[in-house]
């Protein structure tokens, strides 16, 4: 992550004027680059700066990420204004990360003086393959030989029909390679269960488990006149996600 993405981004949001001070953090599968400004730089400006930056990096990036990259002007200094969190009886705790960061974060994002909006507590539904080394070294199968497998599966083609697997039963009957004149499959050499992307994720709320969103405001802006502005909007935002999400 700091050589193929924060080391791009870093390069191209280095030519941005009024630049002060950037520094940048990654981590398994994220990183992060936060820019100070100089206080006589228009934050929108810089903004739409930064959105350009991140585009003239996008092609020196790898290309599997999952998601482009995004930005957010925000206070580093400021605490949270207000926390919003979803519970459920019925539904799991990757079923409410998805609700939150594909409806709610958006228009969240939307309302006048949030300048971010962080989602926590899980993370997106995954199916997760955990290969046994010992079985693929009796057949003699390589983790390259497992991971081709998962991308041909993966297959998405302009072809008016997607490919794609979602389920961990759709994963378990891959075919990895032919022995003996017999396949073997997936399921032959690893376990594979649906889960999410970040087992180290968890949040609770009221002893129950929960997803977060966690809402900062834009500078300068009212906090008052904001967290009420997300409070209006509350009841709309019930209605655009299942009845089960409390």
């Amino acid at each position: 992550m700091a050589a193929t993405v924060a080391t791009p981004l870093e390069r191209a949001m280095g030519r941005i004027a009024g630049v002060m001070e950037m520094t940048s953090s990654s981590a398994l599968g994220s990183s992060r680059v936060t820019l100070q400004f100089y206080l006589n730089r228009d934050i929108d400006g810089a903004a739409n700066d930064v959105q350009a930056a991140i585009n003239a990096a996008h092609t020196l990036m790898p290309s599997g990420m999952p998601s482009n990259p995004t930005y957010r002007k925000v206070n580093p200094t400021d605490v949270p204004i207000m926390i919003l969190s979803l519970t459920s009886d019925s539904m799991t705790r990757a079923q409410l990360y998805d609700a939150a960061s594909t409806i709610l974060v958006q228009k969240l994002a939307q309302v006048s003086g949030i300048g971010q909006v962080t989602v926590g507590g899980s993370s997106l539904p995954a199916v997760r393959v955990e290969v046994n080394p010992i079985v693929i070294t009796h057949y003699g199968i390589g983790f390259e030989d497992i991971r081709a497998a998962i991308a041909a599966t993966n297959a998405n083609r302009p072809k008016g029909a997607n490919d794609q697997a979602k389920k961990a039963a759709d994963y378990m009957l891959i075919i990895v390679a032919y022995r003996n004149k017999a396949t073997v499959r997936l399921q032959d050499v690893a376990e594979v269960v649906d889960s999410v992307e970040d087992l180290r994720n968890g949040g609770i709320a009221d002893g129950k488990p929960a997803v977060l969103l966690v809402l900062n405001r834009q500078p300068g802006a009212n906090i008052i006149e904001t967290v009420d502005r997300v409070k209006a909007l509350l009841p709309q935002l019930r209605t655009s996600i299942p009845e089960a999400i409390d």
